[in-house]
């Protein structure tokens, strides 16, 4: 397992969801709710103010339907993950998303928070399973979570 602090973004229509883990990977954690707004480079700049520059990786969820399928919002999370990797330094990966909101939403349920109080925490509690998805795939499996952004341009053009 790699020594070094991840981010992980859940990238909506309406809203964006941050996560971050400590440096040596074993806690994620919310970080903020960022507007979505109407213009990319405005989330993207809102985005990477709030990530540690400190971080080595950042994922960002790839909804993809039940079968696997890309949909708009898969395109909609691979044009918003290039952006965002034209504004750091640090590699962006693509993870496989499906159902981390239906978990989030399970798991806010569960602690008795309703859907409208639920509202501000989804996104984050969304982007805190992606990453430790993405954590758990490193360490059980040894190898880098995800897709890279040049591999899966190759997979899908």
């Amino acid at each position: 397992m790699r020594i070094g602090s991840r981010a992980a973004v859940d990238v909506g229509t309406k809203r964006i969801g941050l996560a971050v883990c400590d440096s040596e990977a074993i806690l994620a954690t919310p970080l903020a709710t960022v507007d979505r707004g109407d213009i990319l480079d405005t989330a993207i700049s809102r985005v990477v103010a709030l990530i540690p520059e400190s971080v080595i990786e950042i994922y960002v969820g790839l909804p993809v339907n039940l079968q696997g399928n890309s949909t708009q919002s898969t395109l909609d999370a691979v044009l918003f993950a290039q952006a965002l990797q034209t504004a750091v330094t640090c590699s962006v990966r693509l993870i496989d998303e499906r159902m981390t909101t239906a978990l989030a939403n399970s798991q806010l349920r569960q602690i008795g928070k309703s859907q409208k109080d639920a509202r501000s925490s989804i996104d984050q509690m969304a982007a805190v399973a992606i990453l430790e998805y993405a954590l758990e795939l490193e360490k059980k499996q040894g190898i880098d979570p995800g897709v890279s952004l040049s591999d899966w341009r190759l997979a899908n053009e």
